[in-house]
């Protein structure tokens, strides 16, 4: 009886040295990001971590306590190689786990969740394109590598504590029902302990810097915790009673009037050609024209000669998350993208859709699979006319990771409006992808540094495109918006805030208003702005404020998955972490404000999703 308790024990302590073996080789493997901090703090975020290993510790140690209740009847050989089964197969799992979450974290800055899972179904080949070739290979050798290293510590584990069939046991029915107990007691550390508080990701976090915390946090459990917590929005961003977050809520959301408006001023021509580009990853630190290194130049002439609204925030971190807040005046939700729920993005209301009474017809143009992310689906729900994609051109110029290059994808757009018989307005999206990682834009060569040397290619590629349209017949009746997804990686080291900071830039023959304004808004701003300069209704984007309408919006929202924040008109910013339990009321107005603002985001995605009908 003693050896098999003394397994359990050693099978456990084996695994929470696995545990806390990995947030050290993660913190390692990240130099970039962690050579910075001192080991004293990096070995703080080690234990701060064993709130949660414990728990993953565990929960693997679960079946083997099982096993050991059965080993009291069936032989010691049996027992072992169950065991051993069983271990073959927790390696690997751990091992995926914690590579696949260093190789994100370099990209993402975020722990492993169900998100990549996600993107890996719907295209394999694009969900990894972000990655060279020779870093995959690497992970794939890690993660070898590491599977077998953890399978031999749980081998060798079971070596040091043999059970042998001479060891009987006198009472079988109370050594069972005691290795039952002593199972049953690992819920406690999976549970957290006895008190009312459980094992949350927050559990983890102890310090202000957020890299820190996030070494802390145990990969498998933030994965766990990802995939059992993701409510399709009907608990998520609980705070308070739905009357009270309603009411407070209520002056953010998108009012029924404006006193006055710069969007009524902002055209020369009742219904112009709109050309929308979505720019993969820019942001205003490409820029002079924002005290920006000149990574952009092209875009910073467009700016200095049109309309530059200065002090725009990406709605989060990733282009799944960005497009409905574009197209749809729609928020990112913190946790999970919008578009992974098909029940509810079919339903959202979408600015092609909302111009097409008024004539308009749309065509979306990406390079790469429109099929990644439910982007299709999401696409032709809002409006969309037409879509050109990756298997509407030549081999020949699917060249790149993520497809064809933004150079032969804008010379298509240009192509194709050069071929336009028909005289009715027309709203074209392009969706750019060459300055995303991997950075791969050769031959062209400008900048040493791969990241603001795609930048630069992809700028380039715009500025032509917007030479080519001025040169056009259509040009006086044309509007030219450009507008990032998000921040990509280029310049690292940013804060939160400094992260999220794009610009939005207007040009063309139509704009009839240019020069800089420094109000604060978000991406989810610009389709209200638009519907507003047409004189068309835009009530049906609850979310979606005029950015140039006075008043300023009262709130200008960016998250990611472990926080969300709010800029006041005055630019004060308020920080809202979202780790911890979401019933708790932070003390400051400002967080309770954006407390029910999320409250009420989360609330509208709920009814989306049990619509019996899209919208």
């Amino acid at each position: 009886m003693k050896s098999r308790v003394v397994r359990l024990v050693v099978l456990y302590l084996a695994a929470l040295a696995i545990m806390v073996v990995g947030h050290i080789i993660f913190m390692a493997c990240l130099p970039g990001i962690y050579s910075s901090i001192p080991w004293s703090d990096r070995m703080a975020a080690v234990g701060a971590g064993l709130k949660i290993d414990r728990s993953i510790a565990a929960y693997l140690t679960i079946i083997p306590g099982l096993i050991a209740v059965m080993s009291i009847w069936l032989l010691p050989v049996v027992t072992d190689r169950i065991t051993r089964a069983y271990y073959a197969i927790v390696a690997p799992i751990v091992a995926g786990a914690m590579t696949l979450d260093t190789l994100l974290y370099s990209y993402w800055g975020m722990k492993l969740d169900t998100t990549p899972f996600f993107y890996f179904a719907s295209s394999p080949r694009l969900a990894m394109a972000s990655a060279p070739w020779w870093q995959i290979a690497a992970a794939v050798a890690a993660w070898i590598a590491g599977s077998a290293a953890i399978y031999l510590i749980f081998r060798s584990s079971l070596r040091l504590t043999p059970i042998t069939a001479t060891q009987r046991v006198k009472r079988p029915g109370a050594s069972a029902a005691l290795l039952g107990l002593l199972t049953a007691a690992l819920f406690i550390p999976i549970r957290g302990g006895f008190t009312v508080a459980t094992t949350t990701l927050s559990s983890a976090y102890f310090s202000s810097d957020q890299r820190l915390n996030h070494a802390a946090v145990n990969p498998l459990f933030s994965l766990l915790y990802s995939a059992t917590h993701s409510s399709g929005f009907d608990s998520g961003m609980r705070f308070m009673e739905p009357d009270e977050a309603a009411a407070l809520a209520a002056p953010l959301m998108a009012p029924s009037t404006y006193q006055a408006s710069l969007a009524d001023s902002l055209l020369r021509v009742d219904r112009p050609d709109i050309v929308l580009v979505i720019l993969e990853s820019f942001s205003s630190h490409l820029l002079p024209v924002q005290g920006g290194e000149p990574i952009a130049p092209c875009l910073d002439s467009i700016a200095r000669s049109g309309l530059l609204m200065s002090n725009i925030y990406a709605s989060s971190f990733r282009t799944d998350r960005a497009i409905p807040a574009i197209l749809s005046g729609l928020p990112a939700a913190p946790d999970e993208p919008v578009m992974k729920h098909t029940a509810v993005a079919e339903r959202l209301p979408g600015l092609p859709a909302a111009l097409a009474p008024a004539g308009y017809r749309s065509i979306y143009y990406y390079g790469g699979d429109i099929n990644f992310t439910n982007q299709r689906a999401y696409l032709l729900s809002a409006g969309i006319d037409s879509i050109v994609s990756d298997t509407d051109f030549p081999l020949s110029q699917r060249v790149s990771k993520w497809g064809v290059a933004d150079g032969p994808l804008l010379s298509r757009v240009i192509a194709d409006e050069n071929h336009r018989s028909d005289a009715a307005p027309r709203f074209t999206i392009v969706q750019t992808s060459s300055s995303h990682e991997p950075f791969d834009v050769a031959p062209f060569a400008r900048h040493a540094d791969p990241a603001a040397n795609a930048f630069a290619y992809a700028d380039s590629c715009v500025g032509a495109f917007v030479d080519s349209l001025a040169a056009s017949p259509r040009w006086g009746r044309t509007l030219v918006v450009l507008v990032p997804d998000h921040y990509g990686c280029y310049p690292t080291g940013l804060d939160e805030r400094s992260r999220h900071h794009i610009p939005l830039v207007m040009t063309g023959g139509a704009l009839a208003l240019r020069g800089i304004i420094d109000t604060p808004a978000a991406q989810s701003d610009l389709a209200a702005t638009l519907l507003r300069a047409l004189g068309l209704p835009a009530s049906q984007f609850p979310f979606s404020r005029d950015m140039l309408a006075t008043p300023a919006p009262a709130l200008t929202l960016f998250s990611e998955p472990d926080f969300a924040a709010g800029i006041a008109p005055d630019g004060t910013m308020t920080r809202l972490p979202l780790t911890g339990a979401t019933t708790d009321a932070p003390a400051d107005s400002a967080s309770r404000l954006l407390q029910a603002y999320l409250q009420e985001l989360y609330t509208y995605l709920s009814s989306l999703s049990s619509s019996t009908s899209p919208q």
